[in-house]
């Protein structure tokens, strides 16, 4: 292992990710390269090798940077599940790696999506570190703890049958919807990786807050604890009831049965911060096991959101079949509000609409 001095001119030259947005960079001063074991969270400074999949690195500027063979990033170690893309792994040395996720993720792609590109290839030059030789890691620079002990606003979250069922935007046009009605709403993604898309979607929707796992030192909650993700739903619950907000939405990415969700929604924990769902189906059979399963939980079922309304033949199914209001994109921002309040969940929401 070898710590040498970095240039300030190549920390300010090198392109750094979302995943990064919240470091100090003023503390990175040195670079450890050779025999060394990088952690998840942990900073990297890399040279893109190859372009595959990820073309583009969403920065923590805001920005969407293309990327160039040659290019030198700052990135952020860690694993994950994405089973239309790839499933990764956090390397265990400073070997050639992937660029997994947009918005800055460096992991091992193990299987992939067969209609999927190769994942962009990278070269880690070394871990970014403070003048102690210490390793930066996201972690560092997490939020402050609040002594919020006020009421809980009520708050929903959005789930699915999968990836790419229509969560995230089902959560900006329930966020609109809200804030069309009057509302102020936070909003959190809960699970999954950091993304600078969805981070801005819900911010575009009028989201008053918008937090997410990197704000409480997760780039990715693949392979963590149900104790860890249980502590990501309360901490960010909490920041958000601080902000004084009158509803929650919580994005929960990927489907049912992925570890890390399958553990997070058949905890207590769970259900008692979650006072109801909306799920994000991709058909009638997906929307009907699913609430089944969420029944399983005693989970209240709001809606049937997501994909499935793309159709309306699977519409009109998925209502006989269900019982339940389908609401597509449209209806989410003209009722999101009512369909809370009629469900028994506002008396207080009913009081701030009046």
């Amino acid at each position: 292992m070898s710590i040498s001095s970095l240039q300030p001119k190549r920390l300010t030259a090198a392109k750094a990710a979302f995943t990064t947005r919240n470091v100090n960079f003023d503390v990175i001063t040195n670079i450890i390269a050779g025999d060394v074991h990088p952690q998840v969270g942990g900073l990297v400074l890399a040279r893109v090798d190859k372009i595959g999949k990820h073309k583009r690195l969403d920065l923590a500027t805001g920005r969407k940077a293309h990327l160039f063979v040659g290019d030198e990033i700052i990135v952020v170690y860690g694993s994950r599940y994405a089973p239309d893309q790839f499933e990764t792994d956090t390397p265990f040395d400073l070997s050639p790696c992937h660029l997994v996720a947009a918005g800055g993720l460096a992991g091992i792609a193990v299987p992939q999506h067969m209609t999927m590109n190769f994942p962009t290839r990278i070269s880690p030059i070394g871990l970014l570190a403070d003048s102690q030789g210490r390793p930066i890691n996201i972690s560092d620079f997490v939020l402050s703890p609040t002594s919020y002990v006020g009421q809980r606003p009520v708050t929903v979250a959005v789930v699915g049958t999968s990836m790419n069922s229509g969560k995230t935007t089902t959560t900006a046009h329930l966020i609109k919807g809200l804030v069309n009605s009057g509302l102020k709403v936070g909003a959190a993604k809960i699970t999954g990786i950091s993304s600078g898309n969805d981070t801005w979607l819900m911010r575009d929707a009028g989201a008053s807050r918008v937090l997410d796992i990197i704000d409480v030192g997760f780039p990715s909650t693949y392979q963590t604890t149900s104790k860890q993700v249980e502590g990501i739903l309360n901490s960010l619950s909490i920041h958000l009831a601080a902000e004084q907000v009158d509803v929650i939405v919580l994005e929960i990415a990927d489907g049912l049965f992925q570890t890390e969700t399958s553990a997070l929604i058949s905890s207590l924990n769970f259900r008692g911060t979650v006072d109801g769902v909306f799920f994000a189906a991709n058909s009638a059979l997906g929307a009907i096991d699913g609430l089944q399963l969420l029944q399983k939980y005693q989970i209240p079922v709001l809606a049937i959101v997501g994909a499935v309304t793309k159709s309306p033949l699977a519409t009109h199914e998925t209502i006989k079949a269900t019982g339940l209001p389908v609401l597509d994109l449209e209806m989410l921002c003209v009722k999101a509000a009512d369909l809370i309040v009629s469900s028994g969940l506002g008396m207080l929401l009913d009081s701030r609409l009046m």
